[in-house]
């Protein structure tokens, strides 16, 4: 007797406790796990990120006394698309220190169509170097503007210099870490949105939304032909 005590206890000690399972997530945690990741993302862009600086240079372009206004305004245009171009560039390289390449992706020229001003920016790393590009391109444009001004009737003059910035033009790590978290949570609702959902909830044959019945079971319940032969001549003979 004891063995068998001592058996059906050891059995009982040898049988494994049910696992508990964790419990499912939400449907809806992709939302803040993706927001969650572009605010991690963001701040590290804004902190590991060089602050970056802007400098502009304004150049108006002016009509001669036999040349109309709107001229002046049409060679503003056509002067704003030939500041990055390499002839222009060409002229501003020994004053800006840089090579033609860098110097071409480091400045950018607008203008409105309103006006005969030319806006040259130059961006860098470094304030002083911001203000120097965009110096170097206005003169350059300038120089080689005036130098076709006897034809055209308009020549270029500078009008405002560029200054050494004091604040960067770059965003701040909290702004990088803000527009990550909206673009994280708006992946994440995008996501949601586009996931096919399963419904949970299982439908029962007979209630109302329920599945129709199948034509198999259909069949199934009709009368075989046989039987309601039969059924007719047995209610023709009563």
């Amino acid at each position: 007797m004891a063995d068998t005590a001592d058996h059906k206890k050891s059995d009982h000690r040898s049988e494994k406790k049910p696992r508990r399972r964790l419990p499912k997530p939400p449907a809806w945690w992709p939302l803040p796990a993706c927001a969650l990741l572009g605010l991690a993302a963001g701040g590290a862009y804004g902190v590991l990120k060089a602050p970056e600086y802007a400098a502009t240079s304004y150049v108006v372009a002016v009509p001669d006394d036999t040349t109309e206004p709107a001229t002046a305004l049409g060679f503003a245009q056509a002067y704003a698309r030939i500041a990055t171009s390499s002839s222009t560039l060409a002229y501003a390289q020994p004053r800006a220190g840089l090579s033609a390449g860098r110097l071409r992706t480091q400045v950018r020229a607008e203008t409105s169509p309103e006006s005969p001003m030319i806006a040259v920016t130059g961006t860098s790393t470094s304030p002083a170097e911001a203000a120097d590009i965009a110096n170097a391109v206005a003169d350059a444009l300038s120089l080689s503007s005036n130098q076709a001004a006897k034809n055209t009737g308009v020549q270029l003059l500078l009008f405002n210099q560029a200054v050494a910035p004091a604040e960067p033009s770059s965003p701040s790590a909290p702004v990088s870490a803000a527009v990550g978290l909206c673009a994280g949570g708006l992946l994440g609702g995008l996501w949601l949105l586009a996931r096919p959902h399963r419904g949970r909830r299982r439908e029962q044959p007979g209630l109302p939304g329920g599945p129709a019945a199948t034509p198999v079971e259909e069949y199934a319940s009709l009368p075989a032909q046989g039987e309601h032969s039969e059924t007719k001549e047995k209610e023709s003979v009563r």
